[in-house]
């Protein structure tokens, strides 16, 4: 059965923890769907991941649109989001929702997810949502401001810091998001706030008291040569591919 927006709020009045990843094509869509997560985002980390982008600031709509439609063809089952990248939601809430719209329309996903908390956005927020389109918001770590928060440096450590990121995250619960993604923050504040809100909360790098967990595929499977200290790797793909290789090469050649 097909995961939904009531599947993921059932999820966490019973106290079921969320499993979710990050995909960027069909075939690994197809893997992590298969393994039975509940719900993948195609990230604008595929900039990083899939494109070699520095940040995930030059990802276009147009590319999140050709890897999101990749990934649709590969999932079944799992709650399938979408982020909008930067720029595409900033300008004003009409922009916003003709590009959040194009992103339902032309790829299949189920919702977006947009980056920030703060008063300007929340229009934004109300206007897609109004619109039918179900919002996930992102708050803590932002990586669409890396450069004004100065590195992927943990969020919300001080209290008044700790505050904003709170008030941040009720904000967009009563804009009307269905769930929320706290990166990189202190794990009792994503206690608190998890405690607080109706809606489920999403963590990477924010404890173990979240609804639910997401990592960025490539750092779950080892395939990144640098994960953050939050991701560590589950397997080591990286190091059994670069071996399956070479052995197939050592093989070639020795046909000579």
């Amino acid at each position: 059965m097909a995961h939904t927006v009531l599947t993921l709020q059932q999820y966490k009045q019973q106290a079921h923890k969320i499993v979710a990843v990050t995909a960027w094509d069909y075939l690994l869509a197809q893997i992590l769907d298969q393994a039975g997560v509940d719900l993948i985002l195609v990230g604008d980390s595929l900039g990083m991941v899939a494109l070699g982008y520095e940040t995930t600031l030059p990802v276009t709509l147009t590319e999140m649109i050709h890897h999101a439609k990749a990934v649709r063809r590969g999932v079944k089952h799992a709650f399938l989001v979408c982020d909008l990248p930067f720029l595409s939601y900033q300008v004003n809430p009409e922009l916003a929702l003709h590009n959040a719209g194009q992103i339902l329309k032309e790829t299949g996903v189920q919702a977006v997810k947009l980056e920030g908390g703060y008063p300007t956005l929340l229009p934004t927020v109300q206007r897609l949502v109004q619109a039918g389109i179900p919002v996930m918001g992102h708050v803590g770590l932002l990586p669409q401001a890396v450069h004004r928060l100065g590195g992927y440096r943990q969020q919300g450590k001080t209290t008044e810091a700790a505050a904003e990121v709170f008030h941040q995250a009720f904000a967009l619960q009563e804009a009307g998001i269905f769930a929320l993604l706290l990166e990189h923050i202190p794990g009792e504040l994503a206690r608190d706030i998890t405690q607080k809100l109706t809606i489920p909360t999403i963590g990477i790098g924010a404890g173990t008291d979240c609804d639910g967990q997401i990592l960025v595929t490539a750092d779950l499977l080892g395939l990144t040569a640098q994960p953050p200290p939050f991701a560590p790797p589950y397997a080591n793909l990286r190091q059994q591919i670069t071996q399956a290789v070479a052995d197939y090469s050592q093989t070639v050649r020795g046909q000579a």
